[in-house]
Order: C-alpha cells, then sequence, then structure tokens
C-alpha cells in the first residue's frame, strides 16, 4: 500500500498506530547514535525531558518543556538530528521543533507518539536554523558573550573589527586569525560573540567552537573508541572553527598532529578558522613548529589591557545589564565606579567580580552605596591572594616616577612641582591601600584628613581632563601591583 493510501479502508486510529510505530523505529535508531555521540550527561538534560507529539494534520513535532531547552537543540543539535533522522525515515517527513506552550497554541494533539520510557528528541534540519556541533565534541556558547554586550575601546577595537569582519563571512579574509592576551581580556568573550554572529548571518553554515581540554577530551575518547575518522570528519566540515586557548594542546603531540593537519585541511578547503591564546602565536614555543608558523602566518591580533575609559564603560554596561534583570536602577556612584576601574585594573573578569560582589551583598542598593561602604564590602577580596602595598611603597614609587625624593612628599613645601606628585601619591594610597583617610594623612607628614580627601577628589577631576597624568597613575598603579 502506498503512503498516501494509509487513511483509506482503515480507522484513524489505525493509521495513526502505523505511523506512531514508524516514528518510533526511527527515532530509536537515531537516539542509540545520539547518546553515544553526546554523552548521558547532554542527553538526558535537554533531549530526554522534549516528546514527540503530532499535529492534527498527523505532522509530527518535537515538543519541549521551556524555550532554554528549545533554543539548546537548535544551537546545538539541530544539524546532527536531522542528519540522523533523514537518514533513518525513508518517508522524510518533515518535523517540527517548539515548546509545549507554542505546540498547544497552534491545536496541537496532547498525544505522546513516544512514550516517557523511551529517548526522546527527534527534530530535522531546515536551512534556516542556525547550527553548532553538540555533544562531549563541542564546547557550549555562552549566551551573554555577545558583540552587544562586548565593550569595545582603544584596547580591543582591532580585534573587536576584525571578529566582526569574520563573523560576516566577508571574503578577503586573513586565516587564520589568533587572537592573543593575558587571562581575562577578553578573548573567550570575542571568540563567542564571534560564533554567535556567525550562526546568525549564515544560519546553514557549520560553526564549531571548542576549548582547546574539549579538543584534548574529544580526541582521547575518539581514539580509545575507534572513531577518528568520524572525529575528523566532523571538525574538517566546519565551514568554521573556533578553538579558545590553544596554548593548553602544547606539549602533547599525536593532538597538535592531528590539529596541524585540520588546519591545513580547512585552510586549503577555504574555510575559516579562529584561535585564542595566552601570547603572540610566535611564541608559543610549547606548539609544534609547523602548527607555530602556521599561526603567524595568519592575521594575529593582540588584546591590550583596557584602558580607565574601557573599564568605565564595561561597569557601566553591566550594572544596567544586572540593573534589568533584578529590577532595580542600573548606576552606581562615580566614586564607586572609579574605585573599581582603578583598583582592579589588571582583569576584566575581576572587575566584573567585584561588581558581582557587591551587588549579591547589597542588591539594588548599590546604586547609593558610598565608596566607603564599597570598600567595606570588598575588603576580604581585596587582600585575598595579593600583595600587601604599603603608604611607603607608595611614596617611593611615586617620588621615583616623578624624578623626586621620598622626602618631598612629606614634606611641608606647597610648590606645584611638589604638590601634585603629593596629591597622586594620596590618590594611590586611598585607592590601593585600606588605611583611612587620618592615616594615610599622618603619613603624609601629619596632614589631616580633609587634605586628603581634597586630594583624592582634585586627583579624580585632574584625571579627567589631563591624560598624561591617567597615564602616570597607571603605570604607578601596575608597578606598585608588581
Amino acid at each position: 500500500m502506498r503512503q498516501g493510501d494509509l487513511g483509506q479502508g482503515m480507522s484513524t486510529n489505525t493509521a495513526m498506530a502505523i505511523t506512531s510505530s514508524s516514528a518510533n523505529s526511527v527515532w530509536s535508531k537515531a537516539s542509540h547514535a545520539l547518546r553515544h555521540e553526546m554523552g548521558d550527561d547532554a542527553f538526558g538534560s535537554w533531549l530526554a525531558p522534549a516528546s514527540l507529539r503530532s499535529k492534527p494534520d498527523g505532522a509530527l513535532c518535537l515538543v519541549t518543556p521551556t524555550g532554554v531547552a528549545r533554543d539548546w537543540i537548535r544551537r546545538y543539535a539541530w544539524r546532527r538530528i536531522g542528519e540522523l533522522w533523514a537518514a533513518n525515515d525513508p518517508a522524510g517527513r518533515p518535523l517540527s521543533l517548539k515548546t509545549r506552550h507554542e505546540f498547544e497554541a497552534e491545536g496541537g494533539q496532547d498525544q505522546v507518539l513516544i512514550g516517557d520510557d523511551r529517548p526522546e528528541g527527534v527534530t530535522p534540519v531546515r536551512s534556516e536554523e542556525p547550527t553548532i556541533v553538540a555533544g562531549r565534541r563541542a564546547s557550549p556558547l555562552q549566551e551573554r558573550f555577545t558583540f552587544d554586550t562586548f565593550v569595545a575601546g582603544p584596547s580591543n577595537e582591532f580585534a573587536h573589527a576584525v571578529a566582526r569582519r569574520v563573523a560576516s563571512w566577508t571574503d578577503g579574509h586573513f586565516n587564520p586569525v589568533v587572537f592573543h592576551g593575558p587571562y581575562g581580556f577578553g578573548k573567550t568573550h570575542l571568540l563567542n560573540a564571534l560564533a554567535w554572529e556567525a550562526m546568525k548571518t549564515s544560519p546553514d553554515r557549520k560553526v564549531v567552537y571548542l576549548t582547546s581540554e574539549r579538543f584534548l577530551s574529544s580526541f582521547i575518547q575518539a581514539v580509545l573508541e575507534r572513531r577518528m575518522a568520524a572525529f575528523k570528519d566532523e571538525l574538517r566540515s566546519a565551514d568554521l572553527l573556533l578553538i579558545d586557548d590553544v596554548q593548553f594542546i602544547g606539549g602533547k603531540q599525536s593532538t597538535q598532529e592531528e590539529l596541524f593537519h585540520t588546519l591545513a585541511a580547512l585552510m586549503e578547503d577555504g574555510r575559516r578558522v579562529v584561535f585564542s591564546a595566552d601570547r603572540p602565536a610566535s611564541a608559543l614555543t610549547e606548539l609544534d613548529a609547523r602548527l607555530r608558523s602556521h599561526l603567524s602566518a595568519g592575521l594575529v591580533c593582540g588584546l591590550e589591557p583596557a584602558d580607565r575609559a574601557l573599564r568605565m564603560g564595561i561597569l557601566e554596561r553591566k550594572v544596567q545589564a544586572m540593573g534589568r534583570q533584578q529590577g532595580f536602577a542600573g548606576a552606581l556612584r562615580a566614586d564607586v565606579a572609579g574605585f573599581l576601574a582603578d583598583r582592579f585594573s589588571d582583569s576584566v573578569r575581576e572587575l566584573e567580580g567585584a561588581l558581582n560582589v557587591l551587588i549579591a551583598r547589597v542588591g539594588g542598593g548599590v546604586a547609593s552605596l558610598s565608596l566607603d561602604e564599597a570598600q567595606n564590602v570588598l575588603r576580604p577580596h581585596l587582600r585575598a591572594g595579593e600583595k600587601r602595598i604599603t603608604v611607603d611603597e607608595i611614596q617611593k614609587v611615586t617620588s621615583e616616577h616623578f624624578g623626586l625624593k621620598q622626602s618631598d612628599l612629606i614634606s611641608p613645601g606647597r610648590a606645584r612641582a611638589l604638590a601634585r606628585p603629593r596629591q597622586a601619591a594620596m590618590w594611590l594610597a586611598k585607592q590601593l591601600t585600606t588605611r583611612s583617610l587620618p592615616d594615610i594623612g599622618r603619613r603624609f607628614g601629619g596632614r589631616d584628613h580633609t587634605t586628603v580627601l581634597h586630594a583624592v577628589r582634585r586627583i579624580d577631576e585632574l584625571r579627567a581632563a589631563d591624560p598624561q597624568l591617567a597615564r602616570d597613575l597607571e603605570v604607578l598603579a601596575r608597578k606598585l601591583r608588581g
């Protein structure tokens, strides 16, 4: 009997039973492969809660309990599930993916074709859906790391522009692209943003994002399970491959060999490759010379430490976002924002972490938090695992920087050549130590706390208008932190 004749000469229930049995059989084959490839954790967390249901017209639909689960399946499992479903369903039936709410709003039946005792999750690939390889061979992208949440400034604007260009799939791109910079400079954010934008721009292209740890573990697993051919095909079929922190692959010869051949194959086919590392490609001496040479031959983009203006921008953007999420006025007092930007200048992650601590402690009250209150909240974090900076060290480093004697900073002299460096040293003491204003004043020749307060406020005012002073303060703070 032809498939088009299913409804003739038999009851609706009988036809539905055949359809159900057929769908169950198709999914049984596909699900075994999916569970094996993705692992029990990923499969159980995202696909198991879904159920295959039918619409009034008999069309099949994978229904997820939440929009989050639906989006995860679309982003990380869509292509592979569709391939397996198409390979096992000779009828080539169209299937859709919706949340329970969407399904019921369209008049879908409350009938589960495949019950709770089976592995669930069926969905075909539609060309307009974005794809990214799922399961244990791929690393989940972080939703908060997009271009919309990336704050660009002089220290990272070139890398940001390059990432935008790669994500737009424009011709004439450099290959490979290597973003480098120390921990906390925004490399992972940039790679995630690039992947999201690339999928959004060209949903039909295959994007694979991997951390180096995931690349290593996937390679080892493929060797142990004797499926290296599948591992190679999965990576080399990518239109865009991104690997984060490639330096951690150094010293592992067989893994480097595979990465080298994957890189060469992708570049030969005109596919795009993007890496991140903690140093320039030429300085990755732990990598194989051939691999290092290939990386160096591409476009190497450094991310420099965020300057103060960029750190202030990052704080403003983040506190506004958290305010929207938690329902409070997303703002900081200028002196509190300035303190955070100056105190946590080495890593954007540390800067964001400090802001998280404040909001976790005071919630919406962060907008009215005074500088002293913020310092008290953060005091344990300021001291933990960090070099203890003394007022004496600040005086020594500051006097050397400005070509003075340390005794000049504590003398009663009021000449401008002495007053400005003295005020800068007092400002640094307030930012980098936990000393009170009266205590700082005593260490600067017995001055009172109002003098110190005036110095701090004066430097804050001047720094905004005097780029050279701002650079001097930045240099001094980095020297003192070692």
